[in-house]
C-alpha cells in the first residue's frame, strides 16, 4: 500500500512538472509572437501584390500608389497620420489623351477607385495597426507632428511631411521598386507600366519616390509630362 502511494505521489509530481513546462513553452511562444519584428515592406508587398493579381482591365497604363497625410486622419491619440491606397487608370478612362497631357497624368482626372492598404479613416484597418506597431518597434515617435522649420526663409516647403509619413513613403517606394525589378508588373500586364507614387501636390519627395520605384525608366513619360505641365521643376 505504501509503495502504491509513493508511486502515485511521484507520478502526480511528474505530471505537474510536465504541465508547468508546457505552459512555460506556450507563454514563451506567445511572448515571442508579440515581440517579433515587423517587416513592413514585406507586409505591404504581399498586400499590394494580392490586390493587383485581381485586376483584369486590359488597358491599364499607370498604377497609383497614393500616400497622403491629413489632420483629419486619426489613430487612437494620433492625428495627421498617413493613408496608403492603390488604384489604376486606363486608356479608355483618359480617352487616349496625348502622352504628355494633364488628363493622362494628373491624379485629379483619374476615376480613383482606390483600394485601401493603410487607412486610418476605417474603424479597424489591419494595415494601420501593423504600421503603428512598426513605428513603435523602430522608435518612431511623435507621429503626425511636423516641425515649424519645414519652410525656408522664402516660405518654400522643404520638409518631408509629418513624422511617420516619409518613413511610410520610403517603404511604399521600395515595394514598388521590387515589383518592377521582379518584372511582376511587366508580366502581369504584358508591358512595362509605371507605378506613380504621389500625394495631391506632387511634392518633391514623392517625385523622388516615384523615380526610385521605377528603376528601368518606366515613369520617364510621367516625369516629362509633369515638368512640361509645371508641376515639378
Amino acid at each position: 500500500m505504501k509503495k502504491f502511494l509513493a508511486f502515485f505521489l511521484i507520478f502526480a509530481i511528474l505530471l505537474t512538472l510536465s504541465s508547468c513546462e508546457q505552459a512555460d513553452i506556450k507563454n514563451e511562444s506567445l511572448d515571442n509572437k508579440e515581440t517579433d519584428m515587423i517587416d513592413l515592406e514585406e507586409y505591404l508587398y504581399n498586400r499590394v501584390k494580392n490586390e493587383i493579381d485581381s485586376w483584369n482591365a486590359k488597358d491599364i497604363y499607370a498604377i497609383s500608389f497614393f500616400v497622403y497625410s491629413n489632420e483629419a486622419y486619426t489613430y487612437k491619440d494620433f492625428e495627421n497620420v498617413s493613408i496608403f491606397t492603390i488604384s489604376y487608370n486606363t486608356e479608355s478612362a483618359c480617352e487616349n489623351d496625348d502622352l504628355l497631357s494633364e488628363e493622362r497624368w494628373n491624379y485629379a482626372y483619374w476615376f480613383q477607385d482606390e483600394i485601401p492598404i493603410i487607412d486610418p479613416t476605417e474603424d479597424y484597418n489591419e494595415g494601420t495597426e501593423i504600421l503603428f506597431k512598426w513605428y513603435e518597434q523602430n522608435g518612431i515617435k511623435n507621429i503626425g507632428y511636423e516641425d515649424e522649420d519645414c519652410y525656408d526663409k522664402d516660405m518654400n516647403y522643404v520638409g518631408k511631411g509629418p513624422v511617420g509619413y516619409y518613413e511610410l513613403l520610403t517603404a511604399v517606394s521600395n515595394v514598388a521598386k521590387r515589383l518592377q525589378e521582379e518584372s511582376y508588373i511587366k508580366n502581369k500586364f504584358g508591358k512595362p507600366i509605371p507605378i506613380i507614387i504621389h500625394d495631391y501636390e506632387y511634392s518633391w519627395y514623392v517625385i523622388e519616390a516615384t523615380k526610385n520605384a521605377n528603376p528601368h525608366g518606366e515613369a520617364d513619360t510621367f516625369i516629362k509630362a509633369m515638368k512640361q505641365l509645371g508641376f515639378i521643376d
